[in-house]
């Protein structure tokens, strides 16, 4: 009895800690992934999806987005220990191993393969450039000024294939969503860098906060125009009405609150900022979707 007691509380913490290694208990990654694939969704689709197609998108981008995190905590595994924010993670306390983490990995990057071989083709074919963004992007700290700008590609391209899967194709307008998405990341993400900067800058890690330097705030503010500067693009190429641009005019409202919220730098008011990025990518969506309802 005592050994299934063990037994049963090992497995537990064991699952735990893969639970953390993935950031299922932090889902603001999987919605900020999430976000812009909806978008493509919709638009590829003229709001109609296919109710079998988006569950699958929806399942893939948590399974990926989980497989970037466990493969960003191997590639940083020598410095989360060195910054406060970071030290707890699983790799970085020894509560799993780097061969388990590497399994994990496996494993969902072949469940979510599962998922793409419903698709067409050409869908296929850009999840093998979708996973190696994500396995890539890790690195990109080490020499890429603004790996954040990396991370706005691997982070979008749900788009593309969003795109692929509903029409076989990728139309030009796939891309400006991308681009779109780019320039967001950068935003919110330098946000989020705001908070490590000083433990990026002792051990050499890479990143738009450091970049960017005292121009941060305003570079974030230039992103967040920028973005919704194309999005607006989007909705006059598809000849959108009021709801969509309303859905933007609500995402402005919320970019001037990171403003309000970066504006001194402030460390935890920094991490709020990202974390509000939910709310920005939901404002566009339901603009989106009542756009397509009120269209009939």
């Amino acid at each position: 009895m005592n050994f299934a007691k063990i037994t049963l509380k090992s497995i537990t913490k064991k699952l735990d800690a893969y639970e953390r290694l993935m950031r299922l208990d932090k889902p603001i990654g999987i919605l900020l992934l999430l976000w812009p694939t909806l978008w493509a969704l919709w638009i590829a689709s003229r709001g109609k999806p296919d109710w079998i197609t988006l569950l699958i998108f929806i399942t893939g981008t948590v399974l990926m987005r989980s497989t970037g995190c466990v493969m960003n905590d191997i590639a940083d595994r020598k410095y989360d220990g060195l910054v406060e924010r970071t030290k707890n993670r699983p790799l970085a306390t020894g509560e799993v191993s780097v061969k388990e983490a590497y399994c994990l990995a496996a494993g969902l990057c072949l469940l979510a393969f599962g998922l793409v071989l419903l698709f067409n083709k050409t869908t296929i074919l850009l999840s093998f450039a979708a996973l190696f963004l994500a396995a890539t992007y890790p690195f990109t700290k080490r020499f890429l000024a603004i790996p954040q700008a990396y991370l706005g590609i691997a982070f979008g391209f749900g788009i593309p294939m969003a795109f692929a899967a509903v029409n076989d194709y990728i139309p030009p307008l796939a891309w400006v969503l991308l681009l779109a998405n780019v320039f967001w990341a950068i935003a919110y993400d330098t946000e989020y860098a705001m908070v490590d900067r000083d433990d990026d800058l002792k051990i050499g890690i890479k990143s738009s906060a450091i970049f960017f330097g005292k121009y941060n705030v305003i570079a974030v503010m230039i992103c967040y125009v920028a973005m919704l500067g194309l999005l607006a693009y989007v909705g006059l190429f598809m000849g959108f009405g009021k709801f969509y641009f309303i859905g933007l005019g609500a995402a402005l409202v919320l970019a001037y609150r990171q403003y309000v919220l970066i504006k001194n730098r402030e460390k935890n008011n920094c991490f709020k900022a990202f974390l509000h990025n939910n709310w920005i990518g939901l404002a566009i969506f339901i603009g989106l979707v009542t756009q397509y309802f009120a269209a009939g």
